[in-house]
């Protein structure tokens, strides 16, 4: 386990960054309009995040110890099937959520 000073340590190294990625958008730029070319990039930002919420849930899961689950594997296949061609990103989560669903009652 990590002693308490370290863990108060990283605690508050990770406040004070966050604070600082915040204040760099809020308080310096904020009044600002940003270049187009670093707009252009930030739209992809919430396109990135979901992904690498989920990857280590599908890849490695705690419930089953950190071995791939055909299930889950299934499950977000077809999610991101549903969602590329409905192009409806509710929709393949929905459907993902179905197929997993559908296995904890057949299953």
């Amino acid at each position: 386990m990590i002693d308490r000073t370290d863990l108060w340590i990283v605690i508050a190294g990770l406040g004070l960054g966050s604070f600082g990625l915040r204040f760099i958008f809020l308080g310096v730029v904020g009044d600002r309009p940003l270049p187009e070319w670093l707009m252009r990039h930030l739209r992809y930002t919430a396109v990135a995040v979901l992904p690498a919420l989920v990857a280590p849930i599908v890849l490695w899961p705690r419930a089953t110890g950190g071995e791939p689950d055909p299930l889950r594997l299934t499950a977000a296949a077809v999610a991101f099937a549903t969602g590329y061609f409905s192009k409806n990103v509710m929709l393949g989560m929905l459907a993902g959520a179905a197929v997993m669903i559908g296995a904890a009652l057949l299953g």
